[in-house]
């Protein structure tokens, strides 16, 4: 017991480290920016209600997507890699109450298998709104 005591300080060191996404690839560019097209960012928010997201895209194993409607669109920069949403892996989140937020756990899995292929948290939410008319 107690030699895992000592050991605590040095896994938490370990874990302290940052983490820096992969590039998107030309193709997965070219997606996401498809998707925006038209459309403003506005500013970075923690949460959004699980009832507003109606149409999840993966644009990479550290982007998605959320449709709200055609007029908004919320950019979620995953924090860690769920590289098997790349492969169309199923996306499960563990969050709590009616909204999702920055730090909810999510994870990558192969239904078939049952197998987990990535792991991360979710970021920041940013919104995409078409300007008014």
């Amino acid at each position: 017991m107690r030699a895992w005591f000592c050991l605590s300080p040095l896994l938490l060191a370990a874990c302290a480290g940052s983490y820096t996404p992969e590039p998107l690839t030309p193709k997965q560019t070219a997606k996401l920016d498809k998707a925006l097209e038209g459309k403003v960012a506005g500013e970075k928010i923690s949460c959004i209600n699980r009832s507003q997201q109606t149409n999840l895209t993966v644009i990479s194993g550290n982007v998605l997507l959320y449709r709200v409607s055609k007029r908004l669109i919320y950019k979620n920069d995953l924090i860690g890699s769920c590289n098997g949403l790349n492969y169309g892996d199923t996306m499960i989140v563990r969050s709590f109450g009616s909204q999702m937020c920055r730090g909810d756990i999510t994870t990558s899995a192969n239904l078939m298998s049952g197998i987990t292929t990535g792991s991360c948290a979710l970021g920041d939410f940013t919104p995409y709104r078409s300007p008014e008319k």
